[in-house]
């Protein structure tokens, strides 16, 4: 799989879980895929401050990325400062 078709598929795994975190106020940015197999994201809104985001990334943000790119390892989130 090439760079951009794993890009296309990551992309694609974040358009399928973006609607449950936008129900709840939040969404997520697509930052970065290091050395094709660890992506970096950026949870956004009500995400930011939730109490069960790192629960939300693992169970259902990575979850998701791994059943569309399975050769991704981690997901990890980029906080802002």
């Amino acid at each position: 799989m090439t760079g951009q078709e794993l890009k296309h598929n990551v992309e694609n795994a974040l358009e399928e879980i973006r609607p449950f975190l936008q129900n709840d106020g939040g969404d997520i940015a697509l930052l970065d895929i290091e050395n094709d197999d660890t992506v970096k994201v950026q949870l956004l809104g009500t995400c930011v401050g939730c109490s069960v985001n790192q629960m939300t990334l693992k169970s259902g943000v990575e979850m998701t990325i791994k059943k569309h790119a399975p050769q991704i390892r981690s997901v990890v989130n980029v906080e802002t400062e």
